[in-house]
């Protein structure tokens, strides 16, 4: 009955929210944890156990932050700040060493903002191209730092057609992976799907940001879920 990150739970959401929900559902036997203020608002933090995140990181009991979200009317109101130190008290009572989080060198749709981050301790242990960077929050001192995995520190695969990489770890992906497919085959080019069903896939995954990776010509291009109108502009473009 919850709104949750950036869809909101209707008949009319195309089976967006029902995707992520589902995603959801699956995680929480991997102890995915989500809190949200109490509003039908966007304010909400959700983590889980680096060890079972569905990125391609190394690291261990370290919390991973999959996305910490307050919008609109809420913003201003310190309630970011207030459920970052309720993820890091529940990370200390689980005996974690710190907290983790992806984001970019600089801001970047549907990344964390680095300078949120920095500003409340987090540091850089480790960066993938073509602009991730690791952040991390250590407890207790000197533990091992996360880091990337080698597959995807280049931000390349062998593929060399437009190829986007996804999981319905965000709402709205499913929907616009399709719609961006169909204008493709409306163009008379090809796009191939890659959706990563399980946690093993994603964690073997060529980019960090396994929500939506847009490679072209064996490149990253993007990590934005691309609208309609932008998806067609790129393939315009192409062609």
């Amino acid at each position: 009955d919850e709104h949750i990150c950036c869809a909101i739970s209707s008949t009319k959401d195309d089976g967006a929210a029902t995707s992520k929900k589902r995603w959801m559902k699956e995680q929480f036997k991997n102890d995915l944890m989500f809190m949200k203020l109490n509003v039908r608002g966007k304010v909400f933090i959700e983590y889980m156990p680096i060890e079972k995140a569905w990125c391609p990181l190394e690291g261990r009991k370290y919390m991973y932050i999959n996305c910490l979200w307050v919008s609109g009317q809420y913003k201003g109101k310190g309630y970011a700040d207030r459920l970052l130190n309720l993820a890091i008290e529940d990370s200390k009572k689980k005996n974690m060493n710190g907290l983790a989080v992806l984001s970019s060198k600089k801001k970047k749709p549907f990344l964390s903002d680095p300078k949120y981050f920095k500003y409340k301790g987090f540091k850089i242990c480790d960066t993938a191209n073509p602009y991730y960077e690791l952040l991390y929050l250590p407890f207790y001192g000197s533990e091992d730092t996360p880091k990337f995995k080698s597959i995807c520190k280049s931000g390349k695969i062998d593929d060399m057609g437009m190829v986007i990489h996804y999981t319905n770890q965000c709402p709205h992906t499913e929907k616009y992976c399709n719609i961006a497919k169909n204008i493709a085959e409306s163009k008379g080019a090809k796009l191939k799907l890659v959706k990563f069903n399980t946690m093993e896939e994603a964690q073997n995954s060529p980019s960090p940001f396994t929500t939506y990776s847009f490679f072209y010509k064996g490149k990253f291009v993007t990590n934005e879920i691309l609208s309609e109108k932008k998806i067609l502009k790129f393939i315009e473009n192409i062609l």
